[in-house]
C-alpha cells in the first residue's frame, strides 16, 4: 500500500514520457487502492496522454495473503492505430481460456508484464506465453524485472528476461521466438512485429488453430462481454 501511494506520480511520468516520444508504453503494472482494495494493475500510455487500464484477473497466492491484492472483474482488448492488443499481468497468462476469449475479442498481440523471483517461476511465465502464441496464432510479448531489490519484502532476488514469441508456422521465425534478450540482464528488445503478415497467415498456415476448434464439442465463453476499449 505504501507503493500505491506513489501510483499518481507512476502515471505522470509515463503520460509524459509517451507523449514526448509518439510511443504507445506498457509500463509494468502498478498497486492502485480503489475504494478501499488494493489491485495490481497494468496502464497503458498512448502519445495523446491519455491512460488505460487492465487490471490483475488471477492473484497468486502470496499476494493475496502478503499484500492483500484483489482480483479484478474485466477482460480488456485495447484497439489501437497500430494493432488490437490484449494485456495480461504475469499470472494470468497461465489461464488459457483468457488469451483465448482476448483473441476472439480480436486481440492480435497480448502483452504480458511479470515479476518473478526465480527460474521455474520464470519458466511458467516464458512456457506458457509461447503456449498462448502457438495456440492462438497471435504475438505475445514478455517483460520481468531484473537485479535485486533487498528493501522490498518478497523482491530480495528477480530472474526476467524479455521476450516476443510468434506462431509456429513457415512464415514465422525459428523457434516461434522473434527476439529474446539474455536472462537476468537490463537491457532493451527491439522487434518489429508484422500484423498484415499475421491476420494473413491464420487463414494460410498448414495449421489453422482458431479455424479448427471442435466448437460442438466444447467452447469459451466470458460471462462478462469482453470490454473492447478504443483508445485515443
Amino acid at each position: 500500500r505504501r507503493l500505491a501511494s506513489m501510483t499518481d506520480r507512476y502515471i505522470d511520468l509515463f503520460s509524459r514520457l509517451a507523449e514526448a516520444h509518439g510511443l504507445y508504453i506498457i509500463a509494468g503494472s502498478h498497486p492502485e487502492v480503489r475504494e478501499g482494495d488494493l489491485y495490481n494493475v497494468a496502464h497503458l500510455f498512448t502519445p495523446t496522454g491519455s491512460v488505460y487500464t487492465q487490471d490483475a484477473l488471477h492473484i497468486p497466492p502470496i499476494e493475496r495473503t502478503d499484500f492483500d491484492i484483489e482480483p479484478g472483474e474485466d477482460i480488456k482488448v485495447f484497439d489501437t492505430p497500430l494493432a488490437r492488443i490484449g494485456i495480461q499481468v504475469g499470472y494470468d497468462v497461465e489461464f488459457p481460456e483468457l488469451a483465448r476469449l482476448q483473441t476472439l475479442s480480436g486481440a492480435e498481440v497480448i502483452f504480458i508484464p511479470y515479476s518473478t523471483d526465480e527460474r521455474k517461476a520464470f519458466d511458467r511465465i516464458r512456457y506458457t506465453a509461447q503456449a498462448r502464441a502457438v495456440e492462438n496464432f497471435v504475438y505475445t510479448v514478455i517483460a520481468g524485472n531484473v537485479g535485486n531489490l533487498p528493501a522490498a519484502k518478497n523482491y530480495l532476488i528477480n530472474y526476467g528476461q524479455a521476450a516476443v514469441f510468434t506462431p509456429s508456422d513457415f512464415a514465422f521465425p525459428p523457434a516461434a521466438t522473434a527476439g529474446a534478450s539474455e536472462a537476468n540482464v537490463e537491457t532493451v528488445l527491439i522487434t518489429d512485429l508484422d500484423i498484415t503478415s499475421l491476420v494473413q497467415q491464420r487463414d494460410l498456415a498448414t495449421v489453422r488453430h482458431l479455424y479448427d476448434r471442435r466448437s460442438d464439442l466444447y467452447d469459451v465463453r466470458a460471462k462478462r462481454a469482453v470490454k473492447i476499449v478504443r483508445t485515443e
